[in-house]
């Protein structure tokens, strides 16, 4: 049996995307595998499939319990004996999946990194041989990633238990170069096939908005959600209280949204969790303590309602969004309140296995890594673009499917306003005093606020010089001017703006009329984007025959899906996804075999389901 023979028999995919098939020869041929593959381009079938074809047990380690869950339970609707092991199993639970792991009852087995030092598990897979051992999420075990964990760096000494070392394939959605040597040091990887497919997630759309406060925000964000009345999505939050706070608004305004953070119990959690998983709450509203390894596939739009701290956390959050290939919508939300808000939570990172000077390092890395998505947040160019670039890809400047690149831009001379900025900063530098981007711009404006008044700001030259200029616009301004290198901004918990090298030239030749300050700025709203079926969604994928989608039917196969998922009590993207359904319509099966045709749809479902979907289909 083929590689190819196995993925449409048992998962009902025609073809490998891009990189699958090389990584899959690299794993039969006991090579070591390090890929980094964005999210939505199959990582799971790199291992899956392999694990079909060798003999033993292919051992994946994952982070989260709730990851393990999805991805069993895909794999037993798809008709594959797979199982997990972690401490949601009492211990006859455990006991039996041990049982199933030696006497060959399990083909993938699903362990939480914690659980590598069981002498049960060890003796189990070395009494049934282990072909393969996969490492999820793998960037969790670089303290340079965006989500180390400590318990992954148990891997190496499971691995030098096993009598016989089985190649290591090792899978992450988003790493940079530092962190990708940093996974190959740490898991000892061998002569490794490295693989970096492409960060482009073309049936993504990136937005940008600057709200001008809290009222403006939640507005924005209601007519976000509304505007999509059949997609499921998630609203990313810095803090528990905000969490509550924008739940609690969506809730009263009629959407049926759903809370989860590190604040509530451990059953509410899993309760809310589930509720978005089974599509009873159609809105997610989070800390980032959601989401890693979340499977759900119909996930419509993913809303950052605060700023992030990197960039590698923003795209893996963002990237949940339109995992079965359709289009999905990501927004930001970002004000020059969010900067402070995310300095200070960067500040408070602590790690009890670092040294001193390694947590400083650690920190200071992490300010670098937040000024980079404060540069994001406040730039004028294609959001696409600085995404690739930033994970070190080139792309073309422009994509025409973010709101840079739809809205129409002209340049504005900020000249007069730079060196009212500049030299206020200037000024305070004459008194030895360094303060931060929100004081100065209170100071421009001519603030009456106490710590304005008690510290003889009031008497600066520069006192009020822009009070008809809004905060964020000062604010954007000296951002520009960071970006520049006239203007510099400290790190640290409390960050200051100070002069460079490049002000005073600065200062002189735009007085005298020889440097202009120009910028881009919006000249009118960003031009739509299409909307599809439900929120504009067309598949990007092939799929086995093109043409529009028929709402009516899509809707009646929906309700199938439901009522499938409800006997099986799973969720419904288990049974199929989104993209299956579309392709359905297209393909318009009338019997079994041409079932089979349809994209997702192999012999296992086609088998225990494909006569409830073709009893609609024939009713056409």
């Amino acid at each position: 049996m083929t590689p190819e023979d196995v993925l449409r028999q048992t998962f009902g995919y025609e073809s490998f995307r891009p990189h699958q098939r090389e990584i899959i020869d690299a794993v039969l041929a006991s090579r070591d595998v390090l890929a980094v593959m964005p999210t939505s381009a199959g990582k799971s079938i790199c291992y899956q499939v392999p694990a079909l074809m060798l003999e033993g047990v292919t051992v994946v380690i994952s982070p989260l319990i709730s990851l393990m869950a999805d991805q069993v339970g895909a794999l037993r609707q798809a008709g594959v004996d797979a199982d997990y092991l972690n401490s949601s199993l009492d211990p006859a639970a455990q006991d039996a999946v041990l049982d199933d792991v030696r006497y060959g009852g399990c083909r993938l087995l699903y362990v939480a990194p914690e659980r590598l030092g069981d002498d049960r598990l060890l003796a189990a897979v070395i009494a049934r041989g282990v072909s393969l051992l996969a490492v999820d999420e793998a960037h969790c075990i670089s303290q340079w990633g965006n989500d180390f964990r400590p318990s992954y760096q148990q891997i190496c000494g499971f691995l030098n238990e096993l009598d016989v070392r089985p190649p290591v394939c090792a899978l992450t959605a988003t790493a940079t170069e530092a962190v990708r040597r940093d996974i190959a040091t740490s898991l000892g990887l061998r002569d490794p096939l490295r693989v970096v497919a492409s960060f482009d997630r073309p049936n993504l759309t990136f937005e940008l908005r600057h709200p001008r406060d809290k009222r403006d925000r939640q507005r924005q964000l209601l007519q976000f959600v509304r505007e999509r009345p059949d997609a499921s999505g998630i609203v990313y939050c810095l803090s528990r209280k905000t969490v509550e706070e924008v739940c609690a608004f969506l809730q009263d305004h009629g959407i049926t949204a759903t809370r989860y953070h590190a604040g509530l119990s451990a059953a509410e959690r899993d309760r809310n969790q589930d509720d978005f998983l089974y599509d009873r709450s159609r809105v997610m509203v989070a800390t980032n303590a959601f989401g890693m390894g979340i499977d759900k596939s119909n996930v419509g739009f993913v809303v950052h309602y605060n700023l992030p701290l990197s960039m590698e956390a923003y795209y893996q959050e963002a990237g949940r969004a339109g995992r079965d290939g359709t289009k999905a919508t990501c927004l930001l939300f970002y004000s020059p309140a969010d900067v402070h808000t995310a300095e200070l939570l960067v500040s408070r990172i602590t790690r009890d296995d670092l040294t001193e000077r390694e947590a400083r390092d650690l920190v200071a890395h992490d300010e670098r890594r937040l000024q980079d998505m404060v540069r994001y947040a406040t730039s004028t160019g294609c959001l696409r673009h600085q995404i690739l670039a930033y994970f070190g890809e080139d792309s073309p400047a422009t994509c025409e499917n973010c709101s840079n690149c739809r809205t129409e831009w002209e340049e504005a001379d900020r000249t007069t306003d730079a060196l009212k900025v500049v030299s206020c900063v200037a000024r305070l530098a004459q008194r030895r005093l360094t303060l931060g981007a929100g004081m100065i711009a209170q100071i421009l404006r001519g603030s009456r606020d106490q710590k304005v008044l008690a510290r003889g700001l009031d008497t600066l030259s520069t006192y009020g010089i822009m009070a008809d200029n809004p905060a964020a616009s000062i604010h954007d301004l000296i951002s520009e001017l960071v970006a520049r290198g006239i203007l510099a901004r400290s790190d640290g918990s409390y960050p200051v703006i100070t002069l460079t090298d490049a002000s005073m030239p600065f200062l002189r030749a735009a007085s005298r009329g020889d440097e202009r300050f120009v910028v881009r700025v919006a000249h009118e709203t960003p031009r739509p984007v299409e909307r599809s079926r439900t929120i504009g969604h067309k598949p990007t994928r092939p799929s086995s025959q093109k043409g529009p989608v028929d709402d009516s039917l899509y809707e009646r196969l929906r309700a199938v899906r439901t009522e499938l998922a409800r006997e099986q009590e799973v969720p419904p993207y288990i049974i199929c996804s989104n993209a299956t359904l579309e392709d359905m319509c297209r393909v318009h099966p009338r019997t079994p075999e041409e079932l089979l045709g349809v994209s997702g749809i192999g012999e296992s479902k086609a088998q225990r389901y494909g006569e409830r979907f073709l009893t609609v289909l024939r009713e056409e």
